[in-house]
C-alpha cells in the first residue's frame, strides 16, 4: 500500500470510527489526560497495523479490535501506577435542548457511574459492553472479539447483569452517603 493511499484510508477510517477510539480509551482510564494518552496510543497502533489489514473484516471491526487490544495491553502494563491513583470525576456537560441543568447534571453523573462500573468488569466483559453501547450487531461483536455469535449473547447477558448489579450497588452507596 502506498503511503499516500495509506494516509487517505487512515484519515477516512478515523473520521468514521474515531468516536469508538475515544469510547474505548475512556472506559480503560481514570482521567481525561490518561484517556487522551491511550487514544493516541490506539491511533499509533492502528497506523502501524494498517499495512497488515487484509480486508477479512470490516474497517469498523478491525479498528475496534486494534483499539480493544491496545487498551487491554495498556491497562495491564499500567496497573501498578493506577493502583496508587484516584479517579478524577470530570463532568463533560453536553448541551441538550429543553433539559434543565439539574437533568444535565444527573445525566452526567449517570454516565460517570456507568463508566466506573464498566471499569470494574473483567476486560472482555468491558469490551463487550462497549461494543454493545456502540450498537454493533452480535455478528460484529463476535468478529471483533474472536468468539461465536452465540457466545456473544451469553457473555453479554452476564455482563449486563454484572453491570446492573454494580450500578445498583453504587447508587445504593451514594444514597447512603447522602443521608449521612
Amino acid at each position: 500500500m502506498l503511503d499516500e493511499d495509506q494516509q487517505s484510508i487512515f484519515t477516512n477510517w478515523l473520521e468514521e470510527h474515531g468516536s469508538s477510539v475515544m469510547k474505548v480509551a475512556r472506559a480503560y482510564t481514570l482521567t481525561s489526560e490518561e484517556s487522551q494518552d491511550l487514544a493516541q496510543e490506539i491511533l499509533l497502533q492502528a497506523w502501524q497495523s494498517l499495512s497488515r489489514f487484509q480486508g477479512k473484516a470490516s474497517a469498523a471491526t478491525w479498528f475496534y479490535r486494534v483499539a480493544l487490544h491496545t487498551a487491554m495491553n495498556w491497562h495491564r502494563k499500567d496497573r501498578p501506577r493506577r493502583t496508587r491513583q484516584q479517579p478524577l470525576i470530570e463532568v463533560q456537560t453536553v448541551a441538550t435542548d429543553g433539559s434543565s441543568s439539574a437533568e444535565q447534571v444527573q445525566q452526567c453523573e449517570t454516565v460517570e457511574q456507568l463508566y466506573a462500573a464498566i471499569a470494574q468488569l473483567p476486560k472482555t466483559d468491558a469490551a463487550l459492553v462497549l461494543l454493545y453501547l456502540d450498537d454493533l450487531s452480535y455478528r460484529e461483536m463476535a468478529e471483533v472479539l474472536g468468539i461465536s455469535g452465540n457466545n456473544v449473547g451469553v457473555k453479554l447477558n452476564r455482563a449486563k447483569k454484572a453491570l446492573s448489579a454494580l450500578m445498583n450497588s453504587e447508587s445504593h452507596e451514594l444514597g447512603e452517603s447522602d443521608e449521612s
